[in-house]
């Protein structure tokens, strides 16, 4: 197999990068960053810590195809408050810094969640009260030290059971009952008003019991007046499970008056992988971005990480890969086409959100 030397534009950069594909395809054409702005679509990917420091073309990746940056894990419980009353803030600076110096927005994920949690607050006996003045030091701590430069936030994380309409149990429920969430949406709103609230759930983008419970958690909020503005669709496809009414589902969301946005994409693919499964993978990303332009208030769609080195998929989803749009050696593949293509495509007015 040749292996030659691709070169791509990254915002203003020419980077050079190894190609071993089996055929040579330019899926570089076309400037993502310019074509979302254009469309007046925010375009995110998940950045971690570690790459953004060291590596120059992880960088270059994410500021030149990109207009907006969500927190992959450095906003999360346990690394921001590791100990009750000791915040570790290196890591939300770093990213929040980058973003501002290259005009991109800023999403924060997670506020609540089961999952990557402290061993203090998962392992603690908390009474109601208790951990509702836990929940106001996290939150004054970490929203307050980023209000005005975040432009929305995954309040609650993934509320329902895996694959059923039940709401999760987790501390939050068993301390605060039902309306813990609703307390953490007022909670986040009172720090940080400017920014759109999040509920942010998977296996919801097909309809069925699971997506109706969370229109149904929705519907209540908003007839309280919980501040509520959104709901993201975490959209972790398998190769050929994209929904076809992905429109339709999103809709019945904003009908209610809130935005929807496509929080987490990837599309992993059983192994072994070929080319075709590689070019079809392209058409499902044009597919998911198409879907948000056609709904009025879905501002963006974010892609789960920069690179195939940096994904998850291949820890939790043994047996899939070639989740992302750029693969091992940062190299564009035909899912970055997929989303060119569909934001190239002519252009219809867009509602700005809220």
């Amino acid at each position: 197999m040749a292996v030659g030397v691709v070169v791509l534009v990254v915002g203003a950069a020419l980077v050079l990068v190894p190609w071993s594909g089996e055929r040579e395809s330019d899926h570089a054409e076309g400037d993502l960053r310019q074509l979302a702005d254009a469309r007046g679509m925010d375009l995110g990917v998940a950045v971690a810590v570690d790459p953004l420091a060291r590596d120059s073309t992880y960088q270059d990746v994410v500021s030149g195809n990109y207009t907006s940056m969500t927190a992959e894990n450095t906003m999360k419980w346990s690394l921001v408050q590791p100990e009750r009353g000791e915040f570790d803030f290196s890591g939300p600076d770093a990213l929040v810094d980058f973003a501002d110096e290259h005009g991109m927005s800023m999403r924060g994920h997670t506020l609540t969640w089961h999952n990557q949690l402290p061993e203090w607050l998962a392992e603690g006996e908390w009474e109601e009260e208790e951990l509702r003045e836990v929940l106001q030091e996290h939150t004054e701590a970490l929203l307050g030290r980023y209000q005005g430069r975040m432009q929305a936030w995954d309040v609650i994380n993934e509320p329902f059971q895996d694959d059923g309409p039940e709401l999760r149990e987790n501390l939050w429920l068993e301390a605060m009952g039902e309306d813990y969430i609703a307390h953490a949406l007022w909670t986040a709103n009172a720090v940080d008003p400017d920014a759109e609230l999040y509920i942010n759930e998977f296996n919801v983008e097909g309809g069925g019991a699971k997506s109706d419970a969370l229109y149904e958690l929705a519907s209540d909020l908003l007839e309280r007046d919980v501040p509520l503005h959104g709901i993201g669709f975490q959209s972790h496809f398998l190769h050929g499970q994209v929904p076809d009414d992905l429109v339709e589902q999103m809709e019945r969301f904003t009908d209610l008056g809130l935005d929807v946005a496509v929080t987490e994409l990837d599309v992993r693919i059983p192994e072994p992988v070929g080319q075709e499964q590689i070019e079809e993978q392209g058409q499902e990303y044009r597919q998911v971005v198409q879907a948000c332009l056609e709904v009025e208030r879905c501002p963006g769609v974010t892609v789960w990480g920069a690179a195939e080195h940096h994904s998850w998929v291949p820890e939790w989803f043994p047996g899939t890969a070639q989740a992302l749009p750029f693969d091992e050696n940062y190299v564009p593949k035909p899912a970055r086409s997929g989303m060119v293509d569909a934001l190239s495509r002519r252009r219809q007015g867009r509602r700005p959100s809220r």
